[in-house]
Formats: structure tokens, sequence, C-alpha cells
């Protein structure tokens, strides 16, 4: 039977009752009632498979982890906000070593080409990530703009363990956004890539080049993937 067909056939049995929506096949709308570790297990399998690294630390010394990161990868500027309880710990782990601080929060046409041209990294606090599909979401602000996650060749990302949901829904529900839409939200499963007519795949063309997530915990407990 065609979708018509079923459509049409449903109408001619209403009766003069409501119609009643069918169950929807959606896996987005799904509950998935994944337990905590079921979550981070399938979130660092889906973003490390599309070429971002995950990290782990503890909550109480993540700065630590940044610090080597930022030495690992040869980062000497380090884009970030000021006011997010992110950026203060960083600036105050960070402060008078060799990685020069740059200030995000400022209006783009007086750093544009600071931005594009001398930056190595950016760092931004998040959300919350997805499960189901190895996202992280933020809401930028203008502490931490969206061209803090979009320009720098290295967007360094924290999240916290216990804020991945299920799924994209999930972040949809529990956080209330019928009621209060963002105006600006992203979604973010990887580093930049592109690929040309002959599927050769280069990374960071449009974006980011590397995606590096410090996914903190509350105590040390780590996955076992």
């Amino acid at each position: 039977m065609s979708a018509r067909s079923r459509i049409l056939d449903r109408l001619r049995q209403r009766d003069g009752k409501p119609l009643q929506a069918p169950k929807s096949d959606f896996s987005v709308v799904t509950e998935r009632g994944w337990s905590a570790q079921e979550r981070l297990v399938r979130f660092e399998r889906w973003i490390t498979s599309v070429h971002a690294e995950v990290i782990h630390c503890d909550r109480s010394d993540w700065a630590s982890a940044l610090a080597r990161v930022l030495s690992d990868k040869g980062v000497k500027r380090l884009a970030l906000g000021r006011e997010h309880p992110v950026a203060r710990e960083a600036r105050a782990a960070l402060a008078g070593g060799g990685v020069a601080l740059v200030d995000a929060d400022r209006d783009i046409e007086g750093w544009q080409r600071e931005l594009f041209d001398d930056v190595d990294a950016g760092l931004t606090s998040t959300l919350g990530g997805i499960a189901e599909t190895g996202s992280l979401w933020l809401w930028p602000t203008t502490d931490e703009p969206r061209l803090l996650s979009l320009v720098p060749p290295i967007h360094i990302a924290v999240l916290d363990a216990e804020s991945l949901a299920d799924t994209f829904f999930d972040v949809l529900q529990d956080h209330g956004w019928a009621k209060e839409m963002p105006t600006n939200a992203l979604l973010i499963s990887g580093p930049s890539k592109t690929a040309d007519i002959e599927q050769t795949l280069a990374y960071g063309v449009h974006g980011p080049r590397e995606l590096v997530v410090l996914l903190r915990h509350a105590a040390r407990e780590q996955t076992d993937s």
C-alpha cells in the first residue's frame, strides 16, 4: 500500500473521531536509556571516528591537561574568553607561561587579522554532548563568540562528562528549547573536513583542522574504550 493510500484509508476510518498520529519511527525521539558509562563510550567512539581527540581528565586538574595539549601541539597563542569559569581557570593556570593569551571578547573588526593569521588555537566551554552522534553543543556568547570555535586551526573544547545526553532530542527537551530557542547554537561533531571530486579528504580547509575534547570527570571514572 502506498503512503497516499495509507493516509486516505486512515481518513476514511475516522468516524468523526480525532485522527490519531501514528507512532513515530524516527530514531531521534526513541528513548535510549543508556547508562552514564554507555553514553561516555558511545560519545567517544563516534567523535574519535571522525578525527577528533578525546582526553580524559579530573575536573580538579583539567587545566594541567590543557597545558600539556598546548605544549604537545606547539600552541603559542591561545584565544579564549574572560568571564566563563573555564576561561578564568585556564587563564589562572597559564598565566606567566609560554602561551600568549588572546582576548576573544572584542569586536571582530579590532582583531580579525590577528584571529585569522596569528592565533594557533581557540578554547571554549560547552553546554553538553550527544552520545548518539558524538557531538558537542555550544551556545556562543559575546565572551566566547562563534568564531572562537570556527577559525583557529585547533579547537579545544571543555566538556563535563555528566552533561552528556543520549540524543539531540533529549537536549531540546531537557533544556527547554521550545520555550527559549537559542539565537545561535553550534553542533560540532569533529574538525572541519571536505573532499574533492576524487573523494580525497582534507582537514582544516573551512575551519579547525583539529578538535580536542577535554572530557572532565568529577572523579577519575575513565572509560574502557
